[in-house]
């Protein structure tokens, strides 16, 4: 059906969630939720174009899992809607939101047979409850549950949004706009994820796998007179530092390249390039701070890290319980779970020479299990 265009909103900040992973990274199986729900509705054949509205920050690493449009949302989710619908060139659009998952295939088909009734068409439920407005009670049967997905005529619904007014569904834009909508039977299996136990009630959704995963990472700098030398986390006492666009500890920087290669997610310049003058003269253990919370939103759990640091100056022995200390509260691991290791290169090559220090580290990393607690 090429004249059909789905949008799915995954940019919000699951605020309510109240669990470390944002909801549309929770796994299934192996896929991220955005993407698990993006391709279980793709496989329907229905759609000329799919667009996945992300959270600014996410687009990078989404864009990397699939070959779909992903594009920046807004502040609310009515900005994040007119961001993408300007990306819309068919005339009609299937608007829902990722935290509904469990969409089932005869409610969208309902959708599209009745396309043509309205400008938007909702899916709706009936109240079986008692209804109390304003503590005065009313009649249940003048109530109605509104659901998403909806589907309406995209140039009818581009001019709704413009409105500054904020609508939390498109049919109430519509409507003020001067539209028409038309109600069809809604589904229950279309309910919204909003906290973590609605997750029990979606059968569609099958646990995250228990796969374990490993990354490593690399890096190296030159020495810098003058400048103090932190490694792993720790000050070290040396008439030099490292020549670097952050405070250059190398160690830090080969543990995140090792924490974002387990994850799949690309490498330190990626999360944090050094053609940002935000990051000039950083704290890396702060940058590690924000790879760990990437990850623990992505939906990752970190298992063990090891890194060895090679250098033939300065003596790292000294340090080395110090730094386990400092990684392990960063990382949220047990001291049991993080091993630092130090060699020389015996004299030969640059380190050999003393012009600089590598390290290497190796992490290894499983998905929260939301299904088991």
């Amino acid at each position: 059906m090429s004249d059909l265009t789905l949008i799915l909103l995954a940019a919000g900040n699951s605020s309510r969630f109240k669990v470390p992973v944002k909801k549309q990274w929770l796994r299934i199986d192996h896929d991220p939720l955005w993407l698990y729900v993006t391709n279980r509705i793709m496989q329907m054949g229905y759609f000329a174009k799919i667009i996945v509205v992300a959270h600014p920050e996410e687009c990078p690493f989404m864009r990397t899992m699939c070959e779909h449009t992903i594009i920046a949302g807004g502040n609310s989710r009515q900005h994040s809607l007119r961001n993408a619908i300007e990306y819309v060139k068919a005339p009609y659009v299937l608007v829902s939101d990722i935290a509904r998952s469990c969409v089932s295939f005869e409610l969208i088909q309902r959708l599209i047979d009745a396309k043509e009734y309205a400008d938007c068409i909702v899916p709706a439920l009936s109240v079986n409850d008692t209804m109390l407005y304003n503590h005065e009670t009313i009649n249940r049967d003048h109530v109605k549950r509104i659901q998403t997905p909806q589907l309406s005529k995209t140039s009818i619904l581009l001019q709704a949004l413009k409105t500054p007014i904020e609508y939390t569904d498109e049919s109430s834009a519509i409507v003020a706009n001067g539209g028409t909508r038309h109600l069809i039977e809604g589904d229950i299996l279309a309910d919204k994820i909003t906290h973590i136990s609605d997750l029990s009630a979606l059968q569609c959704l099958k646990a995250p796998s228990s796969a374990i995963f490993t990354g490593n990472g690399f890096d190296v700098h030159a020495f810098e007179e003058g400048k103090p030398m932190v490694l792993g986390g720790v000050e070290i006492d040396s008439p030099f530092g490292f020549l670097a666009h952050s405070d250059g500890d190398v160690a830090i920087h080969a543990l995140i390249d090792s924490l974002l290669g387990a994850a799949c997610l690309g490498d330190i310049g990626m999360l944090f390039p050094d053609t940002d003058n935000t990051y000039k003269n950083a704290d890396s253990k702060e940058l590690l701070a924000q790879c760990v919370l990437k990850l623990h939103q992505f939906g990752f759990v970190i298992l063990h890290a090891d890194i060895t640091i090679i250098a033939q100056t300065p003596k790292i022995s000294p340090y080395k319980e110090q730094m386990r200390r400092t990684l392990s509260a960063l990382l949220h691991l047990p001291l049991s779970r993080l091993n630092i290791k130090a060699t020389t290169t015996e004299h030969l090559g640059f380190i050999g020479r003393k012009e600089g220090v590598g390290v290497l580290a190796t992490a290894s990393l499983y998905y929260f299990d939301w299904k088991n607690g």
